[in-house]
C-alpha cells in the first residue's frame, strides 16, 4: 500500500463520518462536504492503485530479462 491508497481512504473515511454527521444535525452543507471528499478521497485512492499495479508491472517486467 503506497502513500497515495492510504490518504485516499483516509479522506474517504473523513468524508463518510461528515456526511453522516450532516444528516444527523440536518445540515446540508456539512452533509455535502462530506460527499465531495469521499469522492476526492476515492479519486486519491484509486490514482495510488494505478500507481501500485505500475510499479508491480515494471518489477514483473524486469524479473523476465
Amino acid at each position: 500500500m503506497n502513500k497515495d491508497q492510504l490518504a485516499g481512504r483516509v479522506e474517504e473515511a473523513k468524508g463518510k463520518l461528515k456526511e453522516v454527521a450532516g444528516k444527523a444535525i440536518g445540515s446540508e452543507k456539512l452533509e455535502g462536504k462530506g460527499i465531495a471528499e469521499q469522492a476526492a478521497g476515492k479519486v486519491q485512492k484509486t490514482y495510488g492503485d494505478v500507481k501500485e499495479r505500475a510499479k508491480d508491472a515494471i518489477k514483473s517486467g524486469a524479473n523476465k530479462l
